[in-house]
């Protein structure tokens, strides 16, 4: 619901300060608490100051919402994290405003499906690897490029827990997946087709380093005995 407000929020001229702002109101008139906000990880300089990533066009994941007006045509990532009953979900969403370029559609559409891909391997009897592949598949095949080191991971009491979820691997590796396990499955895919990226001097945003455009989506998706069940979808 946060990331529909978001969404439905979005517009020429909305800052992603106020789609942020849209967000935080359904996590709070929900009783629930917005893990992202003060977040602080070991590589970052400081604390989240959102509740929300808004990532626009050439930034892949962790943007800062800003003042900064929406374009007609610009791409926007919005990832959201929240904590209710003591239970985590972590989701994101990509979209773009106003009209959409062709490039954009097809980039948005094979992340979806990159995530779909992962979410049907999440599966008892199978390997985190089976995962990872899925998704890396689908990306590959698209033409399109893959950061290194960030992908998914495990969910639940928090929003980070072991284990890390790779957006790319080799099948019938790695951890064995059981029921009861819960993964953030979250393909990052980058529209050039390079796999490089940098750092913004606020020490969160990742940028791609071609200017190329690029889609986040995610889920937080529950391993069952009678298959994968997705659990922040609206």
């Amino acid at each position: 619901r946060a990331l529909a407000a978001a969404r439905a929020a979005a517009a020429v001229g909305v800052t992603p300060r106020e789609l942020d702002a849209a967000a935080h109101a359904v996590i709070r008139d929900a009783g629930a608490t917005p893990v992202f906000l003060h977040y602080h990880p070991g590589f970052a300089p400081t604390p989240f100051p959102a509740v929300s990533c808004v990532s626009v066009n050439d930034v892949i994941v962790h943007g800062i919402p800003d003042d900064t007006p929406l374009r007609g045509g610009d791409l926007v990532s919005v990832d959201c994290g929240a904590t209710l009953h003591g239970w985590t979900g972590d989701a994101a969403i990509s979209f773009t405003i106003g009209a959409p370029r062709h490039d954009d559609t097809a980039l948005i559409a094979t992340a979806t499906a990159a995530l779909h891909a992962g979410i049907a391997a999440a599966v008892p009897g199978g390997r985190l690897g089976d995962i990872a592949a899925a998704i890396g598949a689908v990306a590959r095949a698209g033409g399109y490029g893959i950061p290194a080191g960030f992908g998914g991971h495990g969910i639940g009491r928090r929003m980070h827990e072991d284990p890390h979820v790779p957006n790319e691997g080799r099948p019938g590796r790695g951890l064995p997946l059981r029921p009861g396990l819960v993964l953030a499955l979250e393909p990052m895919l980058l529209a050039g087709g390079d796999d490089a990226f940098r750092t913004d001097p606020d020490g969160w945003s990742l940028r791609t380093v071609d200017g190329s455009r690029a889609a986040h989506v995610e889920h937080t998706v529950a391993i069952t005995a009678d298959g994968p069940r997705v659990l922040t979808i609206g």
